[in-house]
């Protein structure tokens, strides 16, 4: 028997993320533009955990913030599937077999 369903949406999960605000968003990049930004002006370079999309997004923007800033380029680099790598120049990935001189 098949059954035509008519209204039917989709439930947010209880205890689930929930989109943030506008004004949230602001503040949350906020945070993250001094807190990151600081700890790159003094190690050249910091990991910070994205798990989803949109955090992911949020760290880009953050990064593009801090390059116009400081007038330098902030590298983005995905360390995996959870963390990404702000940096700056001489501070990203090297290679796994360096060339001998």
């Amino acid at each position: 028997m098949i059954r035509d369903l008519y209204n039917v949406r989709v439930q947010p999960r209880e205890g689930g993320p929930t989109p943030l605000t506008e004004e949230e968003e602001q503040r949350a990049r906020a945070v993250l533009f001094g807190d990151l930004g600081n700890v790159i002006a003094e190690r050249g370079w910091v990991r910070f955990p994205a798990y989803s999309p949109e955090e992911r997004r949020r760290l880009v923007d953050v990064a593009q913030r801090l390059s116009a800033h400081w007038g330098q380029q902030v590298f983005i680099e995905a360390e995996d599937q959870c963390a990404l790598k702000l940096y700056l120049a001489g501070h990203g990935s090297q290679p796994a077999n360096p060339l001998l001189p």
